[in-house]
């Protein structure tokens, strides 16, 4: 099944080669979760600090849980910092 990846800011060196505008369409198992999304990706789990699945937050302690369905899609943002 496919769903897309998006990845903002620092996170989008993690997407795979031929992604643009820091999204890419994948073909994942039907049984994938967020955070096994993520790990296929190398995208270290202490940088994801906003995971959306269709506009809807997923904290860290479900991302493990939550299974992808066909069409979903998945938008990562890092920690932001400033002042």
């Amino acid at each position: 099944m496919q769903v897309t990846l998006k990845l903002f800011a620092s996170l989008g060196s993690f997407l795979p080669a031929g992604a643009s505008r820091n999204k890419a369409a994948l073909d994942i198992d039907g049984d994938t979760s967020i955070l096994a999304l993520l790990d296929s990706h190398n995208v270290p789990r202490e940088k994801c600090h906003l995971v959306l699945v269709n506009g809807v937050f997923h904290p860290p302690e479900d991302r493990d849980k939550v299974i992808l369905n066909e069409g979903d899609v998945v938008a990562v943002w890092p920690p932001v910092a400033g002042g």
